[in-house]
């Protein structure tokens, strides 16, 4: 799909992957709503990135807050081309069966909603529009792009949650572009290794590089802007379809 003139809607686009890919869109002539619970964060970015972008306050987990944001989208551009599902949040590290007892069952439905659920409503919602949309000239009518994480391969002690979302993620990329493959529409999940994003923030550089130890080349975190070169080719390579892309730097995961 030529994203020039396309329509992007990018949840957990206000920081990070999400931030970066609203740039790199908005670089390359796309219109870019960005979809995202801090509004103040939201808002300033939608403004760096001028006319073409705009900012909607939407949680992921409310079905409503969704379906708002969607129509002011075609209020705004009059269509949705692409959806980028950014927005997530980590599992904590917790076991199933430990020390303080046993996982807490609150945390699990919480991941489990803003990762998988949250992911899939706002990617039917967008499919939704997205078939709507006339085909061009490769029959093409919208792109998916889902973010999951090695951790769906490779989880470590306490990610029974995290991993578990992530994995939900991977393993619904094939049957969806199965579903959609009658409207034009495709879907590929990328699944980042470790990056450099606001979760990490505050680690020490003694930490990271702890933490890159194990990455065969380069050795060191990923970096956002990497992700969106990723979401970027995807768009543009009609061909990528119904697939998990591991963007890791050839890491595997150890148990802890």
């Amino acid at each position: 799909m030529d994203l020039k003139g396309k329509v992007a809607v990018i949840t957990g686009g206000a920081s990070g992957l999400g931030k970066a890919t609203a740039e790199k869109f908005i670089a390359g002539g796309a219109k870019v709503a960005i979809f995202d619970m801090n509004g103040a964060e939201g808002n300033v970015v939608a403004k760096q990135l001028g006319s073409n972008a705009i900012f909607c306050s939407v949680d992921v987990t409310d079905e409503e807050s969704i379906i708002s944001a969607v129509e002011s989208v075609i209020a705004s551009f009059g269509a949705i081309h692409i959806c980028v599902n950014c927005a997530g949040r980590g599992g904590g590290a917790t076991k199933t069966l430990g020390r303080a007892g046993r996982f807490p069952m609150e945390l699990f439905k919480s991941v489990i909603d803003i990762n998988l659920i949250g992911t899939f409503n706002v990617l039917t919602q967008c499919s939704e529009k997205m078939a709507l949309n006339d085909p061009d000239e490769k029959g093409e009518r919208g792109v998916i792009i889902n973010t999951a994480s090695i951790a769906a391969f490779d989880g470590q002690r306490g990610q029974v949650a995290y991993a578990a979302s992530k994995a939900a993620l991977a393993g619904i990329t094939l049957p969806i572009a199965r579903d959609l493959a009658y409207y034009g529409i495709r879907i590929i999940t990328i699944a980042p290794g470790l990056f450099e994003t606001p979760l990490l923030k505050n680690m020490t550089p003694e930490i990271k590089k702890d933490l890159a130890k194990d990455i065969q080349f380069p050795a060191r975190l990923g970096v956002a802007e990497e992700y969106s070169k990723l979401a970027l080719h995807i768009v543009d390579n009609t061909y990528l379809n119904g697939e998990t892309i591991r963007l890791d730097g050839g890491l595997r995961l150890g148990v802890n």
